[in-house]
């Protein structure tokens, strides 16, 4: 039986590429992961707000499944709404189809909390109207953002098309030594590459939607394991 170990469910945006193929590329032996989507194309508040209203439905698709947590797996669609309106979407799922959920601005900040990381660089894809949001949700959250530095690009099938080392130049540019950590933001990002790259090189622990979202989300379903190439996140914690 696949998920003889756990099964987790994920919820991502339509126009989502990286998210699934990442954390397959990961999951330890015994877990097995199932998707289902909601409706997204561009990353605008507009869209966002309309594509959170449909992860109910989504939600119960993935229950027929025998999930054991659902993953709500969209950055910029979990912290829209600023401070606990990740806790809000868990919530109204959960009442819903009565399955745990964790969504991915909640894995963020449990992964930088546990990391002890105060003051944080953010490298997002993202236009700067969505990094406003993200540097409000962070900042309400009780992190210092000393800089958040994006792509502004809107197009999400296009974000899905960079190659990690963008995100890995980005950040290496942007990087300053009062950092405690580095946050690679968006579900669409590829990252996976150069997170040990990047800790090697800079000297500090990096979190990125992808490793943050899978490190909870498993820890969740008691699966402990270690995995090697996701940074210190996945080795010490």
């Amino acid at each position: 039986m696949y998920g003889w170990r756990g099964r987790l469910g994920l919820i991502v945006p339509s126009s989502n590429t990286t998210m699934e193929m990442e954390l397959h590329s990961a999951l330890p032996e015994g877990v097995s992961l199932h998707t289902a989507r909601v409706p997204l194309k561009n990353v605008t508040e507009e869209e966002l707000v309309k594509m959170n209203a449909m992860a109910v439905e989504s939600a119960r698709l993935l229950r027929d499944a025998g999930v054991e947590l659902i993953l709500y797996g969209c950055t910029s669609g979990s912290f829209i709404g600023g401070k606990d309106y990740e806790k809000e979407i868990e919530a109204k799922i959960e009442e819903e189809v009565n399955v745990p959920v964790v969504s991915t601005s909640t894995a963020v900040v449990e992964a930088l909390k546990i990391l002890d990381a105060q003051a944080v660089l953010v490298i997002t894809p993202y236009t700067d109207e969505i990094n406003a949001r993200e540097r409000e949700f962070l900042e309400a959250n009780d992190f210092e953002v000393l800089d958040i530095r994006g792509l502004g690009i809107e197009d999400n099938t296009q974000i899905g098309k960079l190659e990690p080392h963008e995100a890995y130049r980005l950040a290496k540019a942007s990087f300053m030594d009062e950092a405690d950590a580095i946050f690679i933001s968006c579900t669409n990002l590829r990252t996976f590459e150069i997170i040990e790259v990047l800790e090697e090189d800079l000297g500090v622990p990096v979190v990125t939607s992808n490793q943050a979202s899978l490190w909870l989300a498993l820890r969740q379903m008691d699966v402990m394991e270690r995995i090697p190439g996701l940074g210190r996140l996945f080795i010490d914690f």
